[in-house]
């Protein structure tokens, strides 16, 4: 595509990630310590975020459901502290999703309860088109949103009904999965994939998403990989299909039908404070560089760019900077 002028509309999940500090995950019946409780944003939230941080001249719109209660009003207040995130199309309805971390300081394991609220009920009833008007849309996390996920006569799912409707306004598509391993995966991306111009995902995704099985007894298997790369762009990607995992990113431009490989940097011991958020700021780089007309190989090295600062935090967006410092990172760990 070329240079973007419109902006990047993003649709879909926003959840609010409160962490809870404990001693010990307790066995059923027995009591633990909760030290602190820290709550940020989520789910769309992160890539609105990283994009934000990284380029405040570029316009971005979000469409999304948050609850009217404490975790909505956080989440709102977090985007409304850059100007180039546009809310108007954010409603306030209901319970807001929430993701309740137990992170327990002896085990250094983390338990997740997922409490749904307003992704269950989010749907294109909820999107204003006319407000969305940009040059790529992306939909955030298929798999996720129980009606987004749920069946369409026409379409296969409205997650994909929404995709045809944002290139009917002239939208290039992007997609989003969560990384759930189920019978049902490979029905609701598969429908999605058929009208998605940039799909970026990792591995366990990938996995579902095909049916190709990417890992054996000496793990990521290269050629499957890139059997996986053509699986998604037979399904429908029509422009960038790109796998991510922590050792390397693979990806398959369907136009020029060419495979690229960036390697993951060599982070120095300790550099890495937490993973949350590492994979939205991968897809916040492919994403910008799709917007600025980048060659599939430099967005690939900017996405893991952006996973590195992102992994420097403890939250999914702190460690994110100007794309100057973006930029500079990489070129100092690689």
């Amino acid at each position: 595509m070329a240079k973007g002028t419109k902006g990047i509309a993003v649709a879909g999940t926003l959840i609010a990630d409160t962490f809870y500090k404990i001693d010990t995950y307790p066995d059923a019946g027995n009591l633990t310590n909760i030290r602190d409780i820290v709550s940020y944003i989520g789910g769309t939230g992160n890539m609105l975020l990283d994009l934000a941080k990284m380029d405040p001249s570029v316009p971005l719109k979000v469409s999304g459901l948050i609850g009217d209660d404490t975790q909505g009003r956080m989440m709102k207040g977090e985007l409304l502290k850059y100007p180039n995130i546009d809310i108007s199309n954010l409603t306030v309805e209901g319970l807001s999703s929430v993701t309740h971390v137990m992170n327990a300081q002896d085990t250094k394991q983390r338990t997740f309860f997922y409490q749904g609220g307003a992704s269950d009920i989010y749907d294109e009833s909820y999107i204003d088109w006319e407000m969305l008007d940009a040059d790529i849309f992306h939909l955030e996390y298929l798999l996720l949103m129980a009606k987004v996920d749920g069946p369409d006569e026409e379409y296969g799912t409205l997650g994909a009904r929404i995709l045809h409707d944002a290139r009917e306004r002239g939208m290039k598509t992007s997609i989003d999965v969560v990384s759930e391993q189920s019978d049902r995966a490979a029905g609701i991306v598969s429908a999605a994939l058929k009208y998605t111009d940039y799909c970026s995902i990792n591995e366990v995704e990938a996995e579902a998403a095909t049916g190709v099985k990417l890992t054996g007894a000496d793990g990521l298997t290269e050629e499957k990989v890139k059997e996986a790369l053509l699986k998604l762009k037979e399904k429908g990607v029509t422009t960038w299909a790109v796998i991510h995992c922590p050792q390397c990113g693979y990806g398959y431009d369907c136009q020029k039908q060419e495979f690229v490989k960036v390697p993951s940097l060599k982070l120095p011991e300790g550099f890495i404070k937490g993973t949350n958020g590492a994979g939205d700021a991968y897809l916040s780089g492919i994403l910008y560089g799709a917007y600025q007309d980048m060659t599939l190989e430099e967005a690939m090295i900017l996405g893991t760019a952006c996973a590195a600062c992102s992994l420097s935090e403890v939250n999914g967006t702190d460690g994110l900077r100007p794309l100057s410092e973006v930029k500079k990172l990489y070129q100092e760990l690689r």
